[in-house]
C-alpha cells in the first residue's frame, strides 16, 4: 500500500506528486527586493529532494512591506523574470512552484533576526527610508517599538489593489500556487487581531469589520490568480491577543467559498515571538489548528509546526488532521527529507522522487550494497552495530 503522504493530491487543476510541502522560509537574502543565486540554490534544493510543492518565501507587494533591506518583492514588472528563474527551476525539478505574498506593516524596517531583529536605524545606505515607512491599522505600538502611521481608508483600497497585481506578476513568473501571508502578525494579522487594530471605520471594530481587508485581498488576488490556480491562506489561528481559533473558523467559512482552497494554520506572532500560543511547544503542536478549521469550517488545510518524523507526518493524514503537511526548519536540516520519508514508509522505488542525476546513483548504491543503512536511518555504525538483528 502506498503511504497516503506519498499519494497524489489535486486542487483545481493543480496535481501535487506527494503531501510534502516545503513551507515559505525568509531568508532575508534579497538585493533591493531581487532573489539571487541562494535563493535558486535554497528552493531548488527542495524540489531535489523530493517534495510535491515548494513555495518560494514572503515576497512583498509593495516597497513599505519589506520586513528587512534582506526581504523579496513583487511590486514592479521588473522583477517578474527574475522569479521565473526559481519557479522553473523548481518545477524543472519535478516539484510545483509556489509563492507567498506579504506585507509586513507595522514589522517592517528591522534588522534581519541575525542581526538582533530589532528596529532598523536610519543608515546613508538605505537611500529611500522615508518612503519605507511603517504602516498598519492603527497607529498604536506595543511598549519599545516604533509606532506606525494608520493607513486611510483610500490607501487601504490602493493597498488591495497592489495585492492583485503581485498575484499577476506571480502568474506571469509562472507560479503554479500562491498563498496570502494573514499571520505571524503581518499586516493582515494587524486588521485581524483587536490588539493591533483600533480603527473606527469599516475596517475596524466589530469582527466583520477586521476581516474586512482579508477578505477584500483574497477577492484581488482572486480575481487577478488564474481559476485554474489554487489559493492558500496562511493564518495565525491562535495569537493569544484577541485573535482566536472560534474566530478563524468563522473566517474560513467565508473564504472558503470566495476562492481559497487550502488554509494553512499557524498561529503566534502578535506579540512578538512567532510562535506563542499552542502550550508546549513539541512535535506537531500546532496541528489542532489544522483539524479544527478543516472539521469545524469544512476546508482543506495544511499543518505545520514541528513535523519532524515521517511516521507522524503519515499519521496526520491518516487521522484526518490535515490535508497537507508542511516542514520548514526541518528540511533546512536535512533538504532529502521526502526521500528519507518514502524510505522509513517504505515506498517502493522512493529515488523515484529526485531528479535523475541523484536517482541513479543512488538507487544503484542500493542495489550493490544490500546491507546499507542510511546515516538519516541511525546515529551511526557503532550505535548500529549495537542494535539487535531482526
Amino acid at each position: 500500500m502506498v503511504p497516503l503522504l506519498f499519494t497524489p493530491c489535486r486542487h483545481r487543476d493543480v496535481e501535487l506528486k506527494n503531501r510534502v510541502v516545503i513551507a515559505p522560509m525568509h531568508q532575508y537574502s534579497g538585493v533591493k527586493g531581487y532573489p539571487t543565486d541562494w535563493h535558486v540554490m535554497s528552493v531548488g534544493r527542495y524540489a531535489a529532494g523530493g517534495a510535491g510543492l515548494v513555495f518560494v518565501e514572503s515576497t512583498k507587494v509593495e516597497r513599505r512591506g519589506c520586513g528587512t533591506i534582506g526581504d523579496l518583492g513583487l511590486w514592479h514588472d521588473d522583477f517578474i523574470g527574475h522569479f521565473a528563474r526559481l519557479a522553473d527551476f523548481i518545477r524543472s525539478h519535478g516539484a510545483v512552484p509556489g509563492i507567498q505574498l506579504g506585507h509586513s506593516g507595522r514589522k517592517a524596517r528591522r534588522y534581519r533576526p541575525w542581526e538582533g531583529g530589532g528596529p532598523l536605524d536610519r543608515s546613508p545606505g538605505i537611500d529611500d527610508w522615508d518612503d519605507w515607512e511603517l504602516v498598519s491599522a492603527s497607529d498604536g505600538s506595543d511598549r519599545g517599538e516604533p509606532a506606525p502611521r494608520a493607513l486611510s481608508s483610500g490607501e487601504i483600497v490602493d493597498l488591495v489593489g497592489r495585492w492583485g497585481d503581485a498575484a499577476a506578476r506571480a502568474d506571469a513568473a509562472g507560479f503554479d500556487v500562491l498563498e496570502i501571508h494573514g499571520a505571524h502578525g503581518y499586516l493582515i494579522h494587524q486588521f485581524l487581531s483587536p490588539h493591533s487594530n483600533r480603527r473606527g471605520d469599516r475596517y475596524g471594530g466589530s469582527e466583520a469589520n477586521r476581516m474586512r481587508f482579508a477578505i477584500e485581498v483574497v477577492d484581488a488576488v482572486r480575481a487577478a490568480w488564474p481559476a485554474h490556480k489554487p489559493l492558500f491562506l496562511r493564518l495565525s489561528v491562535e495569537d493569544d491577543a484577541g485573535w482566536n481559533p472560534d474566530a478563524n473558523v468563522r473566517l474560513a467559512r467565508i473564504l472558503g467559498p470566495r476562492g481559497v482552497d487550502v488554509f494553512d494554520c499557524s498561529s503566534g506572532g502578535m506579540r512578538g515571538a512567532p510562535v506563542v500560543s499552542a502550550g508546549p511547544v513539541g512535535y506537531g503542536y500546532q496541528v489542532p489548528y489544522a483539524e479544527k478549521l478543516r472539521r469545524e469550517a469544512g476546508v482543506a488545510t495544511m499543518a505545520v509546526g514541528l513535523i519532524v518524523h515521517a511516521d507522524q507526518a503519515e499519521q496526520i493524514l491518516l487521522q484526518g488532521r490535515a490535508d497537507l503537511v508542511a516542514l520548514a526548519r526541518e528540511v533546512m536540516h536535512n533538504p532529502n527529507w521526502p526521500l528519507d520519508a518514502a524510505m522509513k514508509l517504505g515506498l517502493a522505488q522512493p529515488f523515484g522522487l529526485m531528479p535523475s542525476p541523484y536517482a541513479y546513483w543512488l538507487e544503484k548504491r542500493a542495489g550493490q550494497v544490500s546491507a546499507l543503512t542510511p546515516s538519516t536511518h541511525t546515529r551511526g555504525l557503532d550505535h548500529l552495530a549495537t542494535q539487535p538483528r531482526e
